[in-house]
């Protein structure tokens, strides 16, 4: 396997051009042009585009790079695996949705190595499409995710939903919520659409986020109000830095996990679907310091 002509062509990928690679990799320019010639016709397509613009990928160039991550994964993996003792551990490699990581992801953890022992688990914070390519390609074991997308060769479960409430900064009612200094957060396409439905008119604000660490940052730091984790919520309005806005209506979000289909029915894929399941069924009647009022909305 020419492994090179893999790292070359994803190595151009990042920088675009062909004398910087070739000074990363320490070779010639003309080294790295033959290499990328090599691997065009290796996979019969041309994959990029040279011009005053710049080196860019070509419609095939970008359909092949989440592969050639999936190459060059596979092939470390099955050098560690010649060379690992018999008795080494198994790896799993998660994605987690970025918002979930700061408060879910230690809890998952421990479950999992306590279910699992022996096993290495590598771990990366991720958005939702690009965790189900990656599982698509095999660079994925498992995602945890707040948006599906529908694929052939993956298979999704409902695991619970995460609350997110309403914080600010000034106000503790909605009607005193101002919408320019509103701070906009878009979890999910379903989240969008339940809060244009329901908050129309703070539908528009001039900030927009799509992490809920962003969103806080952004809130206590300019002065406002928006939507985050009820978890990160109601450690800002423990230490006084906002305050809950009451009437305004809880915005649950549907947590789903994937796995490729051919994983679907393997005992430890199935193990680890199990925990998280348990996980959000315990967090359930776990929320203490949450508010009391506020309408919850339709479940997206």
């Amino acid at each position: 396997m020419q492994t090179e002509l893999i790292e070359t062509f994803l190595d151009l990928c990042e920088t675009r051009s062909f004398n910087q690679t070739a000074d990363r990799l320490g070779v010639m320019q003309s080294t790295v042009s033959g290499r990328i010639r090599a691997l065009e016709v290796a996979v019969g397509r041309r994959l990029f585009t040279r011009s005053r613009a710049g080196t860019q990928l070509t419609t095939e160039g970008l359909r092949f790079e989440p592969h050639a991550r999936a190459l060059r994964l596979a092939w470390a993996e099955a050098l560690a695996a010649t060379l690992a003792d018999p008795s080494a551990a198994v790896t799993l490699r998660l994605g987690i949705q970025h918002d979930l990581t700061s408060h879910q992801i230690g809890a998952w953890v421990r479950r999992f190595r306590d279910a699992l022992p022996g096993t290495r688990f590598y771990i990366e914070a991720d958005y939702s499409p690009a965790m189900c390519t990656d599982l698509a390609t095999g660079a994925l074991d498992l995602g945890v995710m707040y948006t599906p997308r529908m694929h052939p060769d993956l298979w999704f479960e409902t695991l619970g939903e995460v609350p997110y409430r309403m914080i600010s900064t000034k106000a503790d009612r909605l009607s005193d919520v101002q919408a320019s200094r509103y701070i906009l957060t878009n979890f999910s396409p379903a989240f969008g659409q339940t809060h244009a439905d329901l908050l129309p008119a703070l539908s528009a604000a001039g900030v927009a986020t799509g992490q809920t660490n962003a969103a806080a940052g952004l809130i206590v730091s300019m002065g406002g109000a928006g939507y985050v984790l009820e978890e990160t919520g109601m450690a800002l309005v423990a230490s006084g830095a906002a305050r809950w806005v009451e009437d305004a209506p809880l915005m649950p979000q549907a947590v789903f996990a994937a796995v490729h289909m051919r994983h679907r029915h393997r005992p430890m894929h199935r193990r680890m679907l199990t925990l998280l399941r348990g996980h959000f069924i315990d967090m359930a009647p776990a929320r203490k310091g949450a508010p009391k009022r506020g309408p919850a909305a339709q479940r997206p």
